[in-house]
C-alpha cells in the first residue's frame, strides 16, 4: 500500500499533463470550461472525502463557473 501511495503524485502529474496537451486546439473558453472542471473535480473530492457524488458535482459547477468567466 505504501507503495501506491508513493507513485500517485507522479502518476498525477504524468495524467496532468497529457490532459493539459490536449487542449492546444482549443478555444480560450473550452480550454476555461476543461480547467474549471478538473479544478472543480478535484475540490469537490477533497471537500466531500473523495465521494463520488462530490467529485462530479465540483466538476460541473467549476465547468460552469470555467466557462462563463471569459464572457
Amino acid at each position: 500500500m505504501k507503495s501506491l501511495q508513493s507513485c500517485l503524485p507522479g502518476a498525477f502529474a504524468i495524467v496532468l499533463a497529457l490532459g493539459l496537451g490536449a487542449c492546444t486546439g482549443m478555444s480560450s473558453q473550452g480550454q476555461n470550461t476543461a480547467v474549471g472542471a478538473g479544478v472543480g473535480a478535484v475540490g469537490g473530492a477533497v471537500l466531500t472525502g473523495g465521494s463520488a457524488a462530490g467529485t462530479i458535482g465540483g466538476a460541473v459547477v467549476g465547468g460552469v463557473i470555467g466557462h462563463e468567466i471569459k464572457k
